[in-house]
């Protein structure tokens, strides 16, 4: 019996299950403070036989094994988790191999492991949400190097016709800053859900995603783009993306036909929670090869 840990910043998703992705038993626990929260997680893996557990967290993390701050959330904005142990504390409560990655490498894994990558070496996750973040496989492998990628918070070129600040509290007019959930409420003055017809927000939304994304193809290559989160619950942006991309690369480099190429995950809302099994898995195995 594996565990698998969703910490994303408004809840975390617990689930007990298997390799082959099969979840037994998932819960969905607010995300307040480590004490309230980790203690409910505790509870509900305390029911079962775990083997293994593998965390795919809200982030920065660090992921370096040889630093002393391995498994550690370190400087998120949510204050009462900023510098918290987060392996440690699964580790001293369950005595078991623990995997740990950012949520959106882990749902990079899921993705390429059973979802809309699958039997692909090389794919990439983004979420594009309340924040914007991606993981990526390289040939067959999560992308890791002196920390993991932060994608959402590369530079792009500003429309034009965009007066908007950016709401970033790091770099303002990152792609982040510019195209996030909060961004599009604090520009349009409203949420995303209750701007659907309004087609110059998807427009701008679907330029500033398209330019991401063609800085990833050139720099990574992926074989396949998947693109989550809430924002991309709106499926009007997948045209607008699909509308500027070939703009953005002007012939340069072939692309794949874009629809299939640029997709939503085929898992749905289960790739994270699902990567995290997988995560779990890998360190079982790790555990059990040295």
């Amino acid at each position: 019996m594996l565990g698998a840990i969703e910490a994303g910043g408004t809840k975390f998703v617990c689930a007990v299950g298997d390799e082959s992705g099969k979840i037994i038993e998932r819960i969905q626990i607010p995300t307040t403070v480590p004490e309230e929260t980790m203690a409910e997680v505790i509870q509900f893996f305390k029911k079962y036989n775990i083997e293994a557990i593998g965390i795919g967290s809200f982030g920065p993390i660090d992921v370096n094994t040889e630093s002393p701050a391995y498994g550690f959330i370190t400087s998120t904005p949510k204050i009462a988790w900023k510098d918290y142990p987060l392996v440690r504390v699964i580790k001293e409560t369950f005595s078991v191999p623990v995997g740990f990655n950012t949520d959106v490498n882990a749902a990079a894994l899921g993705e390429a492991t059973f979802g809309a990558a699958k039997g692909l070496d090389s794919c990439l996750y983004i979420t594009v949400g309340t924040g914007i973040g991606a993981g990526a496989i390289v040939q067959g492998k999560l992308l890791q190097g002196l920390s993991h990628p932060e994608m959402g918070h590369i530079l792009v070129r500003r429309h034009r016709a965009d007066r908007y600040e950016g709401k970033c509290p790091y770099h303002h007019d990152c792609f982040e800053g510019l195209a996030a959930g909060p961004s599009i409420e604090e520009r349009w003055g409203d949420k995303g859900i209750h701007l659907v017809e309004r087609t110059e927000v998807w427009d701008l939304e679907g330029y500033y995603i398209a330019q991401a994304l063609m800085q990833y193809i050139l720099i990574l290559s992926p074989k396949k783009i998947i693109l989550g989160g809430g924002v991309m619950n709106q499926k009007q942006v997948f045209s607008y993306i699909y509308k500027y991309l070939p703009e953005f690369n002007k012939n340069y480099i072939s692309l794949p036909k874009l629809s299939d190429y640029i997709v939503s995950p085929g898992l749905g809302d289960r790739a994270g929670i699902t990567g995290a099994l997988q995560l779990a898995y890998q360190a079982l195995r790790n555990e059990n090869q040295v």
